[in-house]
């Protein structure tokens, strides 16, 4: 059975990851300076950091339509015989519910999951479901594990600053206020669907040795992770950090991955993290 992967552009992934797995990724949408944008097809998180930066007002944020995912897996199911559609938390956007409705004039023929995550989160997740269709499973199956790796994946971060979750609603302001003071760096970590706090730390060293630490004892329990790597803009040194840090760690390189401008909305610049899978499932 030919199964067709499809997700969309806060998976984060590359044009060459998403190509290489055979992945359709459907893009939001960015609404920035007067006008409506792709995301990563039309803008970056770097293009729309700038124009924050250069004074243009923060942007907005919106999901693709149902006419959207119904077009792209009316397109899909000519190639494959059924079609399975990963998507962005339902409790972070309502890509998943445009997804749904899109998915009820095909039947069967289209699964659509919550990945209960998002960025590489949700990206790794859609490479995992192509590599498994790959490897001959069915859908049952395939969702079957991705319900496994959304239970035990880990998704941990941290940002230049919280002004630019706080203004899109993503984290209340009483956090907001304390990633402010004393050069105190907040850690995030994607929980049960939804950006919550995890931690702080004072000063970006110590938010790298957190995530580092983390990352080690997520793969010591796990006998061994994947790991993706992930930042915006100004974020990049600490990624940098972070990869060195875990010299001696048991983990599969899954890669950097520059965050796109529909993440980056909230994530803002300076931000660096990992995804964290096992390699068990």
């Amino acid at each position: 059975m030919t199964i067709a992967i499809v997700t969309d552009s806060t998976s984060d992934l590359s044009p060459e990851v998403a190509a290489r797995h055979g992945i359709t990724v459907v893009p939001l949408y960015v609404l920035f300076d007067g006008k409506m944008h792709r995301d990563g097809l039309d803008i970056n998180s770097a293009e729309l950091i700038q124009g924050i930066r250069g004074g243009k007002k923060l942007p907005s944020t919106s999901q693709p339509s149902p006419a959207e995912f119904a077009a792209t897996y009316r397109e899909a199911l000519q190639h494959a015989e059924k079609v399975l559609s990963i998507h962005i938390s339902g409790q972070l956007s309502g890509t998943v519910g445009s997804a749904r409705l899109a998915a009820q004039e095909f039947g069967e023929r289209v699964t659509v999951v919550d990945s209960r995550t998002v960025s590489l989160g949700l990206g790794m997740q859609a490479v995992r479901a192509a590599q498994l269709a790959g490897a001959g499973q069915n859908v049952r199956d395939i969702v079957a594990a991705l319900g496994q790796l959304a239970q035990q994946s880990d998704f941990r971060f941290t940002v230049g600053t919280l002004d630019f979750l706080k203004a899109n609603g993503r984290i209340g302001g009483a956090t907001a206020l304390l990633g402010g003071l004393l050069n105190i760096k907040p850690i995030l970590v994607v929980k049960n669907g939804r950006v919550e706090a995890g931690g702080r730390a004072r000063g970006s060293k110590k938010a790298v040795q957190d995530i580092v630490d983390h990352t080690r004892k997520y793969a010591e329990q796990h006998g061994g992770a994947r790991v993706a790597f992930l930042s915006t803009v100004e974020g990049e040194g600490l990624l940098e950090d972070i990869r060195s840090g875990l010299q001696g760690v048991n983990f599969k390189d899954f890669g950097s991955f520059q965050i796109g401008a529909v993440v980056a909305t909230h994530a803002g610049p300076g931000a660096a993290g990992v995804a964290l899978q096992p390699q068990s499932v």
